[in-house]
């Protein structure tokens, strides 16, 4: 058995459900104890920003960055653990893709200050006050990251080795990752090379237990409108299930539950946008009644009006890393020019 390797977890933008889903491993983590001297994860254990960044650069051998890049100190920790480590693993949907946070992106960043600080129901905040990078007081001056226009996924700012989706990864993807990391320290397995998921190459589809009876469908509903029957597929009950665009290997937990999937963990290496690629599958079995070669406009809008969210609903883990990224903000100049143009 080699020594035993030293391991580093952080997290940035996001909820600790990362941190919980390793917790979650029960007295199993104790095979991480055994092969890994944990050296800095704050949100469990006593460890000091300064003792990490006394530490020597590479001295940390796998580090596990979950949470996305929202302000100046998400950033500036992952820079910092990259280059204190060996080996940078993107745990979580939200390191890997931006997340639920980077829904945030469909929005201003001025519009995200003033509903929180200044139009909340629940704010008394007279006098109007948001939050500044830097304050002075008597004391000194206080100062606090600043806030980023666009939510990032990790890859974004520093290179990544090895990605774990999920929101959070499931025990199984958890323990795999533990499987690889025993194998590295007690019989000198080479880490997986740069750019590997932990997941399956398949997409869910493949690994649902559901029948499938490939049907059209001539309403959506939403999880809570139907009682959905559990031995057949929800996409043929008109319930949206993102299985045909995202990446299995999770186990099919929320359908266990019979809940749809929701695409938290990411698309497969084969698909360049996962809500795309949902809306193509989706396409392909709505129809109206009668004759589907002459849909109206008014039928095709009926059709689509049961998706309420149609961001939310393609693009809840993976708008950080689509092409779409955010909205779009034209300048006023730029409509000026093309006014111009028009004339």
């Amino acid at each position: 058995m080699k020594e035993k390797v030293k391991i580093a977890i952080y997290w940035g933008a996001g909820c600790g459900g990362c941190d919980v889903a390793i917790l979650d491993l029960d007295d199993k983590i104790l095979e991480l104890i055994e092969v890994g001297e944990i050296v800095f994860w704050p949100i469990i254990c006593d460890t000091k920003l300064e003792g990490l960044e006394k530490m020597p650069d590479g001295s940390i051998g796998i580090s596990f960055y979950n949470g996305a890049v929202r302000n100046s100190e998400n950033e500036h920790m992952a820079k910092l653990l990259r280059k204190k480590s060996r080996y940078l693993v993107a745990l979580g949907s939200c390191a890997c893709f931006g997340g639920i946070p980077s829904l945030a992106n469909a929005v201003e960043k001025g519009e995200i200050i003033d509903k929180i600080y200044k139009e909340n129901l629940s704010t008394e905040n007279p006098s109007k006050v948001v939050p500044e990078c830097k304050s002075e007081i008597k004391e000194g001056v206080l100062t606090l990251p600043q806030f980023y226009e666009n939510v990032r996924a990790l890859e974004d700012v520093v290179e990544v080795d090895c990605y774990m989706p999920g929101c959070a990864p499931t025990r199984n993807l958890i323990e795999m990752a533990l499987e690889i990391v025993r194998k590295h320290v007690i019989e000198g397995v080479s880490l997986p090379e740069r750019g590997s998921v932990i997941g399956s190459e398949k997409t869910l589809c493949d690994e649902c237990p559901r029948e499938r009876k490939d049907r059209k469908i001539e309403k959506i509903y939403m999880p809570h409108e139907i009682e959905a029957d559990r031995s057949v597929c929800l996409l043929d009950q008109g319930i949206i299930c993102l299985g045909p665009a995202t990446r299995g290997g999770c186990g099919a937990k929320c359908l266990e539950g019979n809940q749809p999937c929701r695409g938290c963990m990411g698309p497969t290496s084969a698909v360049m946008e996962q809500g795309a690629s949902m809306l193509s599958a989706l396409s392909s079995i709505l129809v109206a009644k009668g004759d589907e070669s002459t849909l109206s406009e008014e039928e095709i809008e009926k059709l689509i009006s049961g998706i309420k969210d149609p961001l939310g609903t393609f693009y809840s883990f993976t708008l950080g890393k689509s092409l779409l990224r955010r909205r779009y903000k034209e300048s006023r100049r730029a409509v000026k020019e093309a006014n111009k143009c028009s004339q």
